[in-house]
């Protein structure tokens, strides 16, 4: 077991190493986010990821060997997300369940988003708002994910 542990931290520490190097009296480059959403189900969860949304599972675990796994981190391309289930009393709360006007739990660029919204609805991912050009000035689609979350997937919009 602690050779499992041993592993573990080291992946998570790949995972999370951004390799930069700070210049004297300079900010410090952010590199990455990863929101960080409660789920119901880890397994349900895992497998919408990975088959409408072609993310793979970067790293899973918790168990540690002595119960199931209840947290993952799946990834595409440049976006990692971070998923756990807590607890059987402790649900998803998508923004859109707390405010009407709090619609995305997580906005995430793409220089494409037409091209991969062609790619959700063949995959038959259920869209929240369809491909537009918004009044927020983005192209841009939002998607709902099998706990709720809204994702916004769009760039600015060509003026």
């Amino acid at each position: 077991m602690a050779a499992r542990c041993t592993n573990s931290s080291r992946r998570l520490h790949e995972l999370f190493n951004v390799g930069y190097i700070r210049a004297h009296g300079a900010f410090a480059m952010l590199n990455r986010i990863a929101p960080f959403f409660i789920v119901d189900d880890l397994g349900a969860t895992l497998a919408f990821y990975r088959s409408k949304l072609g993310f793979d599972v970067l790293y899973q675990g918790g168990g540690d060997g002595n119960g199931d796994d209840f947290w993952a981190i799946v990834g595409r391309d440049r976006v990692m997300l971070m998923v756990k289930a807590i607890a059987p009393e402790v649900h998803p709360q998508p923004n859109h369940s707390r405010h009407e006007w709090a619609r995305w739990d997580a906005y995430i660029g793409t220089d494409d988003p037409d091209s991969l919204y062609t790619e959700f609805v063949a995959r038959e991912v259920p869209v929240h708002r369809e491909l537009t050009n918004t009044s927020d000035g983005l192209r841009a689609f939002e998607i709902t994910d099998n706990s709720g979350y809204a994702l916004c997937f769009g760039r600015p919009a060509d003026t």
